[in-house]
């Protein structure tokens, strides 16, 4: 597979400089146990921490500003809103960037979504859809609300989604000169093709890994094959990580050669537990797939500077808190 033309035109940089004024600049923590146990030095971008706790917040105010201050809502052809499927963080993202440019959101969500995530779609105005947990009733879903009039805005397969997510990448570049390696977690694949397209265009020698669960593996697998896989039945407690891979995120992680490794669910629910006892930061398994590939992949890593994407803090933590009252 080769990138198009067209995708080489994807520009996190210029993306940056459009909704700068919308997102948080994330911070960057360090913890030295955490470094010590993966055998480098390891920085964490804090995504969690963004707006409506995710990163995707950078994708859908990029393609949400792209639709409006580019044209695409004129009085001839008016845009009743925005339409779009997701487990949850992007559609609650889409939701909000909506909201502030006054349209609708409609968002298709897995009839098994986490009831954390339903709820901060609707908080932040989105109306909610379920669907059944396949990526073509997810598909199916979108399409009709898209006869309708609705924008599709899809969660990781777009161009404007991809550029907006690779700012997070430019971001952390300036807040960190001399990374060696960035490792995040991929689903859909537009956090980690964006990444890789905004480190292609430092020119800076940055190796850019992804991280998958073992039971949602299909970037992996489609990259091995050299084409996206269809076999695609996802098993994970990362929710946000089960979509399949898209096409354009694929292109352009092949082009580059990005390779993705994998960890199980125990090992995410360790580095999970480990982001809190350390950092005192709630994670959600998605935001920790990328420090439990750190950790079990050491020779990978060791002796390198690493910078690692949390990309999420989304966790329900009510059954938590139902256990404390129990006793």
């Amino acid at each position: 597979m080769h990138e198009s033309t067209a995708l080489t035109r994807i520009d996190p940089a210029e993306a940056l400089a459009r909704i700068e004024p919308l997102i948080q600049r994330t911070p960057v923590l360090r913890s030295k146990t955490l470094s010590e146990a993966g055998g480098c030095e390891l920085i964490f971008k804090c995504e969690h921490l963004q707006e409506t706790g995710s990163f995707k917040l950078r994708g859908a105010s990029h393609a949400v500003a792209r639709l409006v201050d580019d044209g695409y809502k004129t009085s001839n052809h008016p845009c009743p809103g925005v339409a779009t499927h997701s487990s949850g963080n992007h559609g609650a993202a889409l939701a909000e960037a909506a909201r502030a440019r006054g349209l609708e959101a409609h968002v298709v969500m897995p009839e098994n979504s986490v009831r954390t995530k339903v709820d901060a779609v609707r908080r932040n105005g989105g109306q909610v859809h379920f669907c059944a947990p396949t990526q073509a009733a997810r598909e199916q879903g979108l399409a009709e609300w898209v006869k309708q009039g609705y924008v599709p805005i899809p969660p990781y397969d777009h161009d404007d989604i991809i550029a907006g997510q690779g700012t997070l990448a430019v971001e952390f570049l300036h807040q960190v000169e001399d990374l060696d390696i960035l490792v995040a977690p991929i689903g859909g694949g537009g956090l980690l093709a964006g990444i890789t397209l905004a480190v292609a265009r430092s020119s800076r020698p940055i190796r850019v890994i992804g991280a998958e669960p073992a039971g949602a593996d299909d970037a992996m697998r489609s990259l091995a094959a050299g084409a996206r896989i269809q076999d695609h039945h996802p098993d994970t407690i990362a929710d946000g990580l089960r979509a399949l891979v898209g096409q354009r995120n694929l292109t352009i992680l092949a082009a580059h050669q990005i390779e993705v490794l994998t960890v199980s669910d125990e090992q995410i629910l360790q580095a999970m537990q480990r982001l809190w006892t350390e950092l005192k930061q709630v994670i959600e398994p998605s935001g920790a797939v990328a420090l439990a590939a750190v950790l079990n992949h050491p020779e990978v890593f060791a002796g390198r500077k690493v910078g690692v994407v949390l990309s999420g803090g989304n966790l329900d933590v009510q059954p938590f808190f139902q256990h404390l009252e129990a006793l």
